[in-house]
């Protein structure tokens, strides 16, 4: 599973896996171990978690989530100590942490319970897509003229 196969519904406090397009709209599946399946139409208002970003005061303005969840993984290893019920000076606290260039006037407390919320539930449910992914180098074979260096140096 990837980022690009993981969605947010409003209204709805869990995130889910994409499954099928539809003509009228996307089937999508809980994360949890329930398993649910609910078919999202365009009434619903779906947010596809690759394509969410967070904004910044730097000369980006803003930084994907993707790269938020990563990081947040990294320093805290599944583990924030944070809740939907924690305090909004401690929630900003965090994301200041995480995230130092991030814009304080459109960022709310509630966007910040949002990422605190979605990284619980994908430590659980798919712990996968928060690990970096390590590009395999290709090796490129040698020119002729540098192993024939080689072997003279040796």
């Amino acid at each position: 599973m990837e980022f690009s196969d993981i969605a947010a519904v409003s209204g709805k406090g869990t995130l889910f896996n994409i499954v099928q397009p539809t003509r009228t709209g996307v089937i999508l599946e809980t994360l949890d171990e329930h398993k649910k399946k609910m078919v999202a139409t365009m009434h619903n208002k779906v947010s596809i978690l690759s394509e969410i970003s967070i904004y910044t005061t730097d000369a980006e303005g803003a930084v994907p989530l993707e790269d938020v969840m990563k990081k947040i993984h990294k320093e805290f290893a599944g583990d924030t100590d944070l809740d939907k019920n924690s305090s909004p000076e401690e929630l900003k606290a965090f994301l200041k942490f995480i995230l130092p260039d991030y814009d304080e006037s459109r960022v709310y407390v509630s966007d910040i319970k949002k990422v605190v919320s979605w990284y619980d539930q994908l430590v659980k449910q798919a712990p996968e897509v928060l690990e970096e992914k390590k590009e395999e180098k290709k090796k490129t074979p040698k020119k002729k003229a540098e192993k024939e260096e080689e072997k003279n140096s040796e």
